[in-house]
């Protein structure tokens, strides 16, 4: 869910891709489970939330997965 309309916003992806952001903003390039490891160790993300969460970086342009890293496009 882009925007929830319960109680619980640190589930939507707005808010898990900003967490996601702000890790690639200090790494430019880093590898996938590290930049999930490293969000878990912010907030307590699951998996499928983290991959959402890359999927909707991506179709904003703000990040690309070359190879095994994690990038940022601008």
């Amino acid at each position: 869910m882009l925007l929830p309309d319960n109680i619980h916003p640190e589930n939507s992806i707005y808010y898990n891709g900003a967490i996601i952001l702000d890790i690639l903003q200090n790494n430019n390039s880093i590898e996938m489970i590290e930049l999930y490891y490293l969000a878990k160790k912010i907030r307590n993300i699951s998996f499928p939330i983290f991959i959402l969460s890359l999927d909707w970086l991506y179709l904003i342009d703000i990040a690309i997965l070359k190879k095994d890293k994690v990038e940022l496009c601008f």
